[in-house]
């Protein structure tokens, strides 16, 4: 069974790395703040800063110094809207415009500008969600998305294991053998993917399966998004950016990322203003319409 995958990845990011990257931080002689992956030869008082770096990056912080400060961008590295959120780290002044926090919303592969930084030497990060606060869910039938294998649920909508969270109160777990092919839910296009993680090894840590789970995540039509997670190594059968039709091939189940056996874990998220929550949704199976069961509330 499943735990939460992680939905947001921190800023000041390589995209396509899988480990941990530097980033530098230096102040010219004019005051100005810069932030690079390497340090100029003459640069002599530079700080190291840990960013980490996640195999399926959403955001990437860009700081481009001008004559009055610097701007601080957020570039959008899926194919599908985020939503940002940039904070000033340490307990120092920030003059900014607007004032920090600050929040917008990212078109696919573009870059907002999200503030000017205009006096202090904050340490900036950002925080970044999929898809759009705008998204309206629509009463859909969603399709089987295991055609090839019998219907087992492991773990259903509320599921006490890990469906207790408001980003997986209505995922579902569905027990398959590793390889079985997984089929679009419902029309999209693939937004995020990740297919380059093997299955766990022994001694690894919870807080280091959430990252190495491989998944596809579709943005539908009205906002909300799908996510086919714990996919097998190489189990991505789609691009980024492909759109996709119900019924039609996208990758193979597995068993990476925090599952404890094989399975699909299948949910639909709409954003909901900097947070992701699982939406209820209607799947016709291989007997009829499946019954997944109200999670309680609270």
């Amino acid at each position: 069974m499943s735990r939460r995958l992680p939905a947001v990845a921190v800023a000041l990011v390589l995209a396509g790395a899988t480990q941990a990257a530097d980033v530098y931080r230096w102040t010219d002689a004019q005051g100005r703040v810069h932030y690079a992956d390497r340090v100029d030869p003459g640069i002599s008082a530079a700080e190291r800063v840990a960013a980490p770096v996640e195999a399926a990056a959403v955001a990437r912080l860009r700081v481009e110094p001008d004559a009055d400060g610097a701007a601080a961008w957020v570039d959008n590295l899926l194919a599908g809207p985020i939503e940002v959120m940039l904070l000033a780290e340490g307990r120092g002044a920030v003059l900014s415009e607007p004032a920090l926090p600050a929040r917008a919303s990212v078109p696919p592969h573009s870059g907002a500008l999200l503030a000017r930084i205009r006096g202090g030497n904050p340490r900036l990060s950002v925080i970044a969600v999929p898809g759009s606060p705008n998204a309206r869910p629509r009463d859909v039938e969603y399709a089987w998305p295991l055609p090839s294998s019998p219907l087992r649920v492991q773990q259903a909508w509320g599921g006490a294991y890990s469906h207790g969270d408001a980003e997986n109160r209505h995922a579902v777990d569905f027990a398959a053998p590793v390889g079985t092919p997984v089929v679009a839910a419902r029309d999209g296009v693939v937004m995020q993917a990740e297919s380059g993680f093997d299955e766990a090894a022994a001694g690894e840590d919870e807080a280091t399966l959430l990252t190495r789970a491989n998944f596809i995540r579709v943005l539908h039509d009205d906002g909300t998004m799908a996510l086919y997670a714990h996919l097998q190594a190489g189990g991505v059968l789609v691009r980024v950016g492909q759109r996709v039709h119900r019924g039609q091939a996208i990758g193979r189940s597995g068993n990476t990322g925090l599952s404890s056996a094989p399975h699909l874990h299948f949910v639909v998220h709409a954003n909901r203003g900097m947070r992701l929550e699982s939406v209820p949704f209607r799947m016709f199976g291989p007997h009829g319409i499946l019954r997944f069961g109200e999670p309680p509330e609270g």
